[in-house]
């Protein structure tokens, strides 16, 4: 059973940092995820800081504010660079992962880089995990060597698969071809995103990773796709996922849930 909405987008304002791929209309209020939460039974989840504001996570904090810890937390984005102080205040803000937001061409970080291992390394000293949103094609080939880094590894949307055919897909020949996928995690979410039928892709995820490993996420407000999806249309695409269940993977991703 699904009890938790963990990848939704909260901003009570719209304003757009420099050079932002996709700005909305309008915002996507705390009040409203809650009341369709509330409408589906579900009892929390996790707010990822959205692409339009980039590493200004003061409206996922605002939002976080008020809310349970034992049912709410948060995603954050912050600069490589990132000082020790400012990735503290997050963390007691109630954030458990960060993302690294990486389609549309973006550079991938060089994980052997100093940069890149010293923010590794303010991860796993706090015990937080990296959310990667990266299209299967180019994560396919980076997958071997992002799960090596002693970090978990949550990986949105299905990881964008590219081929129709999952059995020839590249990404999930990726997922097969690990000798350890113990750090891996995935989000079923935003299915819309993907031009061709997704089951048989998280058919394949479930029998290599476990139900253990993902978690749902209804991707709200579905920005650029707002007209052609709602919520409760997430929500019941879920059911033809697999018998999903995110108890496991939610407390241990994002501290929420039953102890």
């Amino acid at each position: 059973m699904i009890q938790f909405d963990c990848h939704a987008h909260v901003y009570e304002t719209v304003t757009a940092v420099k050079g932002a791929r996709y700005v909305p209309a309008a915002p996507a209020p705390l009040a409203d995820w809650l009341a369709h939460q509330a409408a589906h039974g579900l009892k929390g989840g996790v707010i990822v800081q959205v692409s339009f504001l980039g590493t200004d996570n003061s409206e996922l904090c605002a939002a976080l504010a008020g809310l349970d810890r034992q049912r709410f937390a948060g995603v954050g984005v912050v600069p490589l660079d990132v000082g020790e102080a400012a990735l503290d205040a997050l963390v007691a803000a109630g954030v458990r992962g960060l993302r690294w937001n990486l389609v549309r061409g973006v550079t991938l970080p060089d994980l052997a880089a100093p940069a890149t291992r010293r923010f590794l390394d303010l991860l796993r000293a706090r015990g937080l995990h990296l959310d990667i949103h990266l299209e299967g094609p180019r994560l396919a080939g980076w997958l071997p060597a992002l799960t090596d880094q002693g970090v978990d590894v949550v990986i949105d949307h299905f990881g964008l698969p590219g081929e129709p055919d999952a059995g020839r897909d590249p990404l999930i020949g990726a997922v097969a071809g690990l000798a350890d996928r113990s750090t891996l995690f995935f989000k079923f979410s935003a299915g819309y995103r993907v031009p061709f039928d997704i089951r048989p892709h998280a058919t394949e995820l479930l029998s290599l990773i476990g139900l253990d490993r993902v978690v749902w996420g209804s991707d709200w407000p579905h920005t650029q796709h707002e007209s052609r999806t709602s919520y409760a249309s997430t929500r019941e695409a879920a059911h033809h996922w697999g018998p999903l269940a995110d108890q496991a993977a939610a407390r241990h991703l994002y501290g929420i849930g039953p102890a």
